[in-house]
């Protein structure tokens, strides 16, 4: 057995486990912030420690490995691809504990007219969708899998277009309500940024597996 196998078998591992946990977080944040649950939010805060501490872990063994082995070929591409798709994992992370911040704070529900007319509910769907999808293309080394997340994000960014106008039309009616609006608008910004660092995590681990570059490219 080549020696590197065991650390790259290891830094594969903790990525799944990295994986895991910022899907979790991330359903979780969508049923903080569409119930108010407080107590959720509080746990997704406290399960935050997890996230940050699982990424130190990661790096460290990336670290690890390149000083140690020298690594070269795929066995570099792996290793370079997991530090920057840990990165994107931590960021999703973050995003999902800054919903439930808020949720922590507010007194009362967001209206159910503004979650429905910014399509709320679809936006975090399609979010913890993609990281699903993430999983499931990763465990299976299915780069056929990983673009498909390329659409899943033209759909989020779609719905995240229209957010504007929405929220323009809702305090047009509500002028009251602006804090309320300016929540979800900064929550639906979250999930579009999502989209993008699922993204960034296919387009880094088909550089992997592949050797191909897809950052950058315009893809139908």
């Amino acid at each position: 057995m080549n020696p590197i196998e065991p650390e790259i078998e290891k830094i594969g591992d903790a990525v799944i486990e990295m994986i895991e946990l910022v899907k979790q977080q991330l359903s979780r944040s969508k049923d903080a912030f569409l119930n108010l649950d407080k107590e959720l939010a509080s746990q997704i805060n406290h399960t935050e420690k997890r996230v940050n501490s699982l990424e130190l872990t990661i790096d460290k063994y990336c670290e690890n490995t390149i000083a140690r082995f020298s690594p070269v070929a795929t066995d570099l591409r792996f290793v370079v691809s997991m530090l920057k798709i840990n990165s994107d994992l931590e960021r999703i992370g973050d995003y999902a504990d800054s919903i439930a911040d808020y949720v922590r704070i507010i007194e009362t529900p967001v209206s159910k007219e503004l979650l429905k007319t910014v399509s709320a509910s679809e936006m975090f769907d399609l979010a913890v969708g993609m990281m699903d999808l993430l999983e499931e293309a990763y465990v299976k080394d299915n780069t056929k899998k990983m673009k498909k997340l390329f659409s899943r994000d033209t759909a989020l960014n779609e719905i995240n277009k229209q957010k504007s106008s929405a929220i323009k039309d809702f305090l047009l009616k509500n002028p009251e309500s602006i804090d309320e609006a300016l929540f979800v608008h900064s929550t639906i910004k979250k999930l579009e940024r999502v989209g993008d660092h699922v993204k960034n995590i296919a387009e880094n681990y088909i550089f992997y597996s592949d050797a191909k570059v897809m950052k950058h490219k315009k893809l139908s």
